[in-house]
């Protein structure tokens, strides 16, 4: 269940792309209070602080500077930004659309809940566009974004040498949109020690915190809020702009009101997923993303194990709870052997998916007994038989449950949202978009747009350039790979979900905005 989106470094465009205080009480009897007595005087418990406002600031909003041309500025002029652009990832502005506004890039931080709705800190980017360009003065539509996967917890879009960050600041904030990207609690400094990944109502309400926070500094920073609000996110990420849209229409409809929302190669339908995965479907990265959901809904309190060995090898079962996010990329948790590189389900494990013998082998991760209790749960409670009503079953083992519950095909979108992927795509497979697609047509219509930018384009499409740009640089990855004598099929497949699709979609996505 890899939904690896720090946006790869192989961006491949070229060859590619509470409880509140008391005070003390006297008691009654000899001389007593309920604080007791000490020496004969009165001792009195202090009053318990009440729990952090969510979505207040911690401190203020501050500058975060750029090194751009042997120089560190606090603004970044179109330019210049072209200029890093292209200096990392050389042909990024053909495809992002060439800097327009000057961005400057802030930090803040504000309060929000964990997923055992612990009081945690959390941060996130203020990208702010900037010059004499009308499309970057006055008042500018707000973009919250939703970031993918990271093994590493100095994730920070508030780094413009990060992929991500500088795609999302090339495509919206240096177009003209005010860039709100919250890094997520368990991220970039924030003091929860692990990270609520896919816990669908935890990571919206940290969305929403953290717009709330970003709106407090609008003010200080010189932003000017027009009113429209979009919301979209990569991957992991389009999990979590969808389940955003869905708390804020259902909970805050009267603070939010979303213009258009985009949810991009996400991991929609849960529930499926995990059925597919177990039933012997697993995906690449799988061994890295399922023990970091797998430990956010421990933390949530879903009751998976009671030691974590009933779960993994014991060769991984120890330490593997504080081992993501960490310090260590995926190929450093491979080399390492605290995690597998693709070898999920034992060799002789059953069934097994055509094509898929890659995560099937020796240092396995997940136990051979767990995976066959995962899998009686599927045969004697079949969910997902009906597009209109997919959730309508009652799973009993513990993760199908945690699955269901965060699945995201149980609400009525009421803003147009566009779903957008890739139907080759080895991560998040396409079928998460086709299921949550039909589910939400069934509910609202025309109000849902389906894009999947690998389909050939015909005249009167209207993402006919982003397709044929898509086929183009997929056609260029292959060529290039045979070129060096590599397999074209192999780089396709590496450069597909990070490299390929999320700039295409991304670009999709401010084009649909546009239209609303």
């Amino acid at each position: 269940m890899s939904y690896r989106t720090c946006l790869a470094p192989a961006f491949v465009l070229t060859l590619l792309l509470s409880a509140c205080g008391g005070g003390s009480g006297t008691g009654s009897g000899s001389g007593g209070t309920a604080g007791g007595t000490q020496g004969g005087g009165v001792v009195t418990t202090p009053p318990v602080p009440p729990p952090p406002v969510r979505g207040a600031l911690v401190g203020n909003a501050t500058v975060v500077p750029v090194a751009a041309s042997g120089n560190t500025i606090a603004t970044l002029p179109p330019n210049l930004f072209q200029l890093l652009l292209e200096s990392a990832q050389p042909g990024t502005s053909t495809l992002t659309s060439t800097p327009v506004c000057s961005i400057t890039n802030y930090t803040v931080r504000y309060n929000t809940l964990g997923g055992a709705g612990e009081s945690t800190e959390a941060s996130a980017a203020i990208m702010l566009p900037s010059g004499s360009d009308p499309a970057c003065s006055g008042p500018r539509p707000v973009l919250l974004y939703a970031h993918g996967t990271s093994p590493l917890k100095n994730y920070d879009m508030a780094d413009l040498r990060g992929t991500e960050a500088r795609l999302i600041a090339a495509i919206f904030a240096a177009q003209g949109y005010i860039v709100v990207a919250p890094n997520y609690a368990g991220y970039a400094g924030s003091t929860l020690p692990y990270h609520a990944y896919l816990d669908a109502e935890q990571e919206a309400n940290d969305m929403i915190d953290g717009l709330r926070a970003a709106r407090l500094s609008f003010a200080r920073i010189g932003a000017a809020d027009s009113g429209k609000l979009y919301v979209t996110g990569y991957s992991q990420g389009g999990h979590v702009a969808v389940s955003t849209q869905r708390v804020m229409q259902a909970r805050y409809a009267s603070e939010f009101k979303i213009t258009a929302a985009a949810g991009l190669s996400g991991p929609y339908a849960l529930l499926k997923f995990g059925d597919a995965i177990f039933g012997g479907a697993p995906t690449s990265g799988t061994t890295v993303f399922l023990p970091l959901l797998i430990n956010a809904a421990q933390h949530a309190g879903a009751g998976l194990y009671a030691n974590s060995s009933e779960i993994y090898e014991s060769r991984y079962a120890s330490g593997i709870e504080s081992l993501l996010p960490g310090t260590l990329t995926l190929g450093e948790l491979a080399d390492k052997k605290l995690l597998p590189s693709s070898a999920l389900f034992a060799k002789d494990s059953l069934p097994q998916a055509s094509g898929a013998s890659a995560f099937f082998g020796d240092g396995n991760l997940i136990k051979t007994s767990y995976r066959n209790a995962y899998l009686n749960d599927v045969r004697d409670r079949p969910c997902d038989t009906s597009a209109t009503d997919p959730l309508n079953c009652a799973p009993q083992q513990a993760l199908r449950k945690w699955l269901q519950k965060n699945d995201l095909r149980n609400f009525t979108p009421a803003s147009p949202l566009l779903l957008c992927g890739g139907d080759e795509d080895p991560i998040v497979p396409y079928y998460n978009t086709e299921a949550a697609a039909a589910y939400f047509k069934s509910k609202t219509g025309s109000a849902v747009q389906v894009l999947n930018v690998d389909d050939t384009p015909g005249l009167n499409d209207p993402y006919l350039n982003n397709k044929l740009g898509f086929l183009a640089a997929k056609a260029a990855v292959r060529i290039n790979a045979a070129t060096s004598g590599g397999s074209g099929g192999d780089a396709v497949r590496d450069a597909y979900h990070a490299g390929l699709v999320a700039p295409f979609c991304l670009r999709s996505a401010r084009e649909f905005f546009r239209a609303h």
